[in-house]
């Protein structure tokens, strides 16, 4: 391969959504983008999608030896270059009351969403700080605001924030920056199929006793998740702007928030600090 002026990227996660949508427009830009993947079939769609310096890599971020794979190849690929930018964007979604799921989810919850990003992170550190890049970690809102029947991505996304906000200072004199973005809802239909299929399968897996508590707010809230993710939410390219403009930016934000009103978000964020947390909550699900 040749090498690009752009530099050298990695992603993980990058199968479909916001990680596809997101190598696509870095690639297209003239980055070398070394994308996270964990099949091969997922591999070979990313190679017909995308010109001959993306290149897709098997990683699946809970697996070591993958990790360790993933490191040796994009190694040997950039050389004494080093490492432009790592996007941690691999997750999954564990969606439920937080009563109802099996503690093997649970665990799997947290083994992706922050202990496989803690991996990958250390395994790309040295690269990464010899190009002095940067990392940007793929946060979400409910990082910063929990959420109903969402408490694992949130607890998740919150300690997300809490090792992006450590990693800022302890990487600080490397000279290597360390951002997050956080989200709303975005416009794919893959999620949404996913959303739909987890919440029929959690109802169809709960006691009488646990519908009747939880059954009709949680198909409601979880309804329009699904709807966000196919009709209301945010267009992807709006987020993967966001992507590009944290890549490239000489003085990159501590956080972008990419919502249709990030004021709003934002101040939500502070709201919640300021006022009775029953008061908060009960304003803002109260349609729930």
């Amino acid at each position: 391969m040749t090498k690009n002026d752009k530099g050298a990227v990695v992603i993980t996660g990058t199968s479909t959504g916001l990680g596809r949508a997101t190598v696509l427009l870095l690639d297209k830009q003239g980055y070398r983008v070394f994308a996270g993947v964990r099949t091969e079939k997922d591999a070979e769609s990313l190679k017909q999608a995308a010109s001959g310096n993306l290149t897709p890599i098997i990683m699946d971020i809970t697996k070591a030896e993958e990790i360790k794979s993933a490191l040796e190849f994009v190694s040997l690929a950039i050389g004494d270059e080093g490492l432009l930018a790592l996007i941690n964007n691999a997750y999954v979604g564990v969606d439920g009351p937080l009563e109802c799921i099996p503690i093997d989810d649970i665990r799997w919850n947290f083994e992706v969403n922050v202990i496989g990003q803690i991996a990958v992170t250390q395994a790309f550190l040295p690269m990464i700080r010899k190009a002095k890049g940067r990392i940007i970690n793929i946060s979400a809102i409910c990082g910063k605001l929990a959420l109903p029947y969402r408490g694992l991505l949130s607890a998740s996304k919150f300690l997300i924030e809490a090792i992006t906000d450590s990693l800022r200072i302890e990487l600080r004199s490397s000279g290597i920056e360390v951002l997050s973005i956080l989200p709303e809802g975005i416009i794919t239909s893959e999620q949404a199929d996913k959303v739909e299929a987890n919440c029929e399968k959690v109802l169809a897996n709960m006691s009488t006793e646990m519908k009747a508590i939880y059954g009709k707010n949680f198909r409601i809230f979880m309804e329009n998740s699904a709807k966000g993710n196919r009709t209301t939410g945010l267009p992807v390219e709006k987020v993967t702007a966001v992507i590009l403009e944290a890549l490239e930016a000489s003085k990159p934000k501590r956080e972008y928030f990419v919502a249709k009103s990030p004021w709003e978000s934002k101040l939500n964020a502070l709201y919640k600090r300021l006022v009775p947390h029953q008061y908060f909550y009960d304003n803002l699900f109260k349609n729930i």
